[in-house]
């Protein structure tokens, strides 16, 4: 192990983390990202409860004559599962929005049947044509980037926004959690629009006719024209994914899908077997970082969790390339090739970067998530 190497005194990110500092008590710039993050949204506090009681009170103000006052994602996951049944705790009348990328895995579709149906909430479905999807997917292995799975988290922005449009709906709820999934490191995982598309451009083979692309002139428009404006609960509240399981499994028979990410096979494939094994890359860390800042699991078991093997889904990566079409020989090819990034391709990063100003607006009045400005409008080492 080299000299220079260093472990969080807080958190288990080390030195091998993109953009990384520590400070004089060895606590990392990301742990002091967190802090700075519950400060702002005071989380966790009576202050920070108070605060989102006065956004939802917005929310019901401008929104009393409408069937709908807000849009929820949902993957059949955790917290967009659990968000749910909050919204409807809240007062609010809920429109759950899935964007099914066709990898889903059983548990999932289930988990969301079981979930709006219990809850008795209305589900609008996007659905995108596989052969796209797949065609999209192989692209991105054939680029050798890291990113397999942004068209997923794109398309499922896109659809999220389209439908608020579609239903006029102002605001979008977001399942996530800072605080439970960690922050990720600034340059490890970026994508938009023009990167999905110069990707596709170059490897693809399918037009891209159902997908839903979000272009830059689309993204603009949904926040300046349509002024909607994307709310995360979970940051303001008190919030455990253990406590959620137990809630979701007492009042809907939601099923726990095995671990993160495993809800959807693209997102299973990237992290167990794509990133580990062409990248030497394992994401495990943001979620058990994030245990160790919350004290929801001991730092020292957190580092033995993330220096155990990771574990594999049987016959995973037998099915994506029987899916996507790639020989055994062509799999090893690309596995073995190059390591690309989106530094080699067209995005709209330098665009995101020389408008900062404007987004830095855009993100104190929740028109777009506090998370892009902080990761997509700053330049990356």
């Amino acid at each position: 192990m080299k000299d220079n190497f260093q472990i969080c005194s807080r958190c288990i990110y080390d030195s091998r983390v993109p953009n990384i500092s520590f400070d004089e008590e060895g606590v990392c710039n990301y742990c002091h990202q967190v802090t700075g993050l519950e400060e702002t949204f005071k989380t966790g506090t009576p202050e920070g409860e108070a605060e989102l009681q006065k956004i939802f009170a917005q929310i019901k103000e401008e929104s009393k004559n409408k069937k709908y006052d807000c849009i929820v994602g949902v993957s059949g996951g955790t917290d967009s599962s659990y968000l749910l049944i909050k919204a409807l705790e809240w007062g609010l009348r809920p429109l759950a929005v899935h964007y099914d990328n066709t990898w889903n895995s059983a548990i999932a579709t289930e988990n969301i049947r079981k979930v709006t149906s219990t809850l008795n909430v209305d589900l609008y479905t996007y659905v995108v044509d596989n052969k796209e999807a797949d065609d999209i997917f192989r692209s991105f292995l054939l680029a050798g980037v890291p990113e397999f799975d942004a068209s997923t988290d794109l398309g499922f922005v896109q659809t999220l926004r389209k439908a608020a449009a579609k239903y006029n709906v102002k605001y979008i709820l977001e399942g996530h959690s800072f605080r439970e999934e960690g922050v990720s490191p600034i340059g490890k995982n970026y994508f938009d629009g023009m990167y999905v598309k110069s990707i596709h451009d170059k490897y693809g083979k399918v037009k891209m006719k159902t997908y839903p692309l979000m272009t830059f002139f689309q993204f603009m428009k949904w926040t300046l024209f349509y002024r909607q404006k994307y709310i995360r609960p979970l940051w303001y509240i008190n919030y455990t994914k253990a406590d959620a399981k137990k809630v979701l499994k007492e009042k809907t028979g939601w099923e726990d899908y095995g671990g993160h990410h495993l809800e959807n096979r693209s997102a299973a494939y990237v992290h167990t077997l794509y990133l580990p094994h062409k990248f030497k890359m394992d994401m495990r860390n943001l979620a058990l970082a994030a245990l160790a800042r919350t004290g929801g699991m001991p730092r020292e078991e957190a580092l033995l969790k993330y220096n155990s093997p990771i574990e594999e889904p049987e016959g995973l990566e037998e099915y994506v390339k029987k899916r996507l079409n790639i020989s055994d020989e062509e799999y090893v090819k690309i596995m073995n090739g190059p390591q690309r990034s989106f530094r080699d391709f067209k995005t709209y990063k330098k665009r995101f970067e020389r408008l900062r100003p404007m987004f830095y607006l855009l993100a104190k009045v929740n028109i777009i998530p506090r998370s892009f400005y902080l990761k997509y409008c700053f330049p990356i080492k």
